[in-house]
């Protein structure tokens, strides 16, 4: 089966109206590719383990009344369904979803689909033109493939924890799931390129993509250390190129400065009333600052603690133009006039738990639409209604139930309202 590349037309919605997604996989890798595609207007489908479902909606603390606030951080905008996919009846079911999907995305460890048969290439006899995304630690290749891989490891693995924190320190993993999102971010790439091609080909995609692989490129500029023959190392907030280019202390709480350029570094100078240090020969040039920094480090935060935060963002930035911005905590960072300005943070509906919070994606189109619309859904709340849009009867979805499905314990409508 191959979609006519005119079958689908964009017209002011959002781009990815009419493309379904099928997301089989758990925690935060594929889930948040998945919500970016839902966010471009993508229908998603979240396939879940009966009764148990993604092991992210149990992460925490905390909890909302039960609820995973993470859980819903990564899943707006999806529709569950509970599937056994170990039970034949399950996977026929699963069969049937996938020769109308566009799109499946998956992170088991290598091997796995293939044992139950929802590999790629069992998958293509139900939708030949399918695009298909196997996400995993170190890919489906080499000697690491079978080997389970999370944020941390692959942190610690990818270099990065090498160049976090402090120097006389141990290392320290960057504060919030990196690797994750961006093999995240690198799936809903891979599979938007793929999407593409298949518009001008007709023909479908496999994505083999790794966690590992995914974050290596993020790594720029203490790779560009290694090619050098240098060895890059924990620097705390410095930077391995730039000076000043980090975080200092002031009066009432802290401040990143940076300066990319030689007018940059005199503005800075100005606006601190420390000319002299133009006159300084450890400071003349870039690389001299850069060779320098700790003495740099100590001359520029002995001027930097005698104001507050707050007014030295009105001397350097307001008055100056020199880049600088407080250290803001995360209610700050997401409560703010500029955040607010951008509509950032929005509401949805959620009908369980009321109005609850979205951080809305940064895309914004002048001639398309973009944007979360629904809450993130219930474990199951959408067994039924998916399988109806499918154009199972009601008699049919009954069996499916009576199979144990979607679970030993069913979920009437009744219920779920």
């Amino acid at each position: 089966m191959t979609r006519d590349s005119t079958e689908r037309t964009i017209d002011g919605g959002k781009t990815l109206e009419g493309i379904n997604v099928l997301d089989l996989s758990t925690f935060v890798t594929g889930g948040f590719c998945s919500l970016m595609l839902a966010n471009q207007g993508a229908d998603v489908v979240k396939v879940e383990r009966p009764e148990a479902g993604d092991d992210i909606r149990h992460s925490g603390p905390p909890f909302i009344d039960g609820a995973s606030p993470y859980f819903w951080s990564v899943n707006y905008d999806k529709q569950s369904v509970e599937l056994n996919l170990k039970s034949e009846a399950g996977k026929e079911a699963f069969y049937d979803l996938v020769s109308e999907a566009d799109v499946v995305i998956q992170n088991f460890r290598p091997g796995t689909a293939e044992r139950l048969d929802i590999d790629y290439e069992s998958l293509r006899e139900h939708r030949d033109d399918l695009v298909y995304c196997a996400i995993s630690a170190f890919g489906q290749t080499g000697p690491w493939r079978e080997r389970p891989g999370y944020d941390l490891l692959i942190q610690g693995m990818s270099g990065i924890m090498s160049v976090t924190g402090e120097p006389d320190r141990q290392p320290v993993k960057v504060g919030l799931p990196m690797t994750d999102l961006i093999t995240g971010m690198w799936a809903a790439f891979g599979v938007m390129n793929a999407l593409y091609r298949r518009e001008r080909t007709g023909e479908g995609e496999y994505i083999d993509l790794g966690m590992l692989d995914a974050t290596l490129p993020w790594l720029t500029k203490q790779a560009g250390k290694v090619f050098a023959d240098e060895s890059p190392s924990r620097m705390g907030t410095k930077d391995p190129v730039l000076a000043p280019y980090q975080t200092f202390e002031t009066e009432d709480g802290y401040i990143n400065i940076a300066c990319l350029n030689q007018g940059l570094w005199r503005d800075l100078c100005t606006a601190l009333d420390r000319e002299d240090l133009l006159e300084d020969d450890r400071f003349e040039t870039n690389a001299d600052r850069v060779a320098h920094t700790e003495e740099l480090e100590t001359e520029l935060e002995q001027t930097l603690r005698e104001r507050t935060t707050d007014e030295w963002m009105t001397t350097l930035v307001e008055q100056a133009g020199v880049p600088a911005g407080p250290v803001m905590d995360v209610e700050d960072a997401l409560t703010n006039e500029q955040t607010e300005a951008r509509e950032t943070v929005q509401y949805v509906d959620h009908p369980k738990y009321g109005e609850i919070p979205v951080i809305e994606h940064p895309l914004k189109f002048r001639h398309a639409e973009s944007g979360f619309e629904d809450a993130p859904p219930e474990l199951g709340e959408d067994n039924r209604d998916v399988f109806r849009k499918l154009g199972y009867s009601e008699e049919a979805i009954d069996e499916l139930e009576s199979k144990g499905v979607f679970g030993e314990k069913t979920k009437t409508e009744t219920e779920m309202d």
